[in-house]
């Protein structure tokens, strides 16, 4: 018996939502680009691109495919010439907003602390 008379399977039923999490917002960019959507609300693929900085073309397009299987934002097809594409943020994809403004405070609170600042 685990400390506290607490079970790995009781520990496992906790971690399994956390894991369930960090598979949708995994990798570097996805929360960045989750966090744009919320700014902007409804952008284009090129806004996107000059906001996240570093990502290329390709991974911007495999992240927004896998976050719009996730339901977090719908791709919008506008067929004129040429044709227009629009990312927005779901209601549901706006459901992270509470998660990244925590990690938004405590990263500030981490880098303050890391560069001096709370010494």
């Amino acid at each position: 018996m685990a400390a506290n008379n607490k079970t790995p399977e009781e520990c496992l039923g906790k971690l399994l939502p956390v894991r369930d999490a960090l598979d949708v917002f995994q990798g570097k960019w996805k929360i960045q680009i989750i966090s744009v959507l919320i700014y902007y609300e409804k952008c284009s693929f090129k806004l996107l691109k000059e906001s996240v900085k570093g990502i290329t073309p390709k991974m911007l397009s495999k992240e927004l495919k896998d976050l719009e299987v996730n339901l977090l934002l719908d791709r919008e097809v506008t067929p004129s010439s040429p044709v227009k594409i629009t990312y927005s943020i779901t209601e549901y994809g706006k459901t992270c907003t509470p998660v990244i403004l925590a990690l938004y405070q405590w990263g500030q609170k981490h880098r303050d602390t890391i560069m001096g600042k709370n010494k």
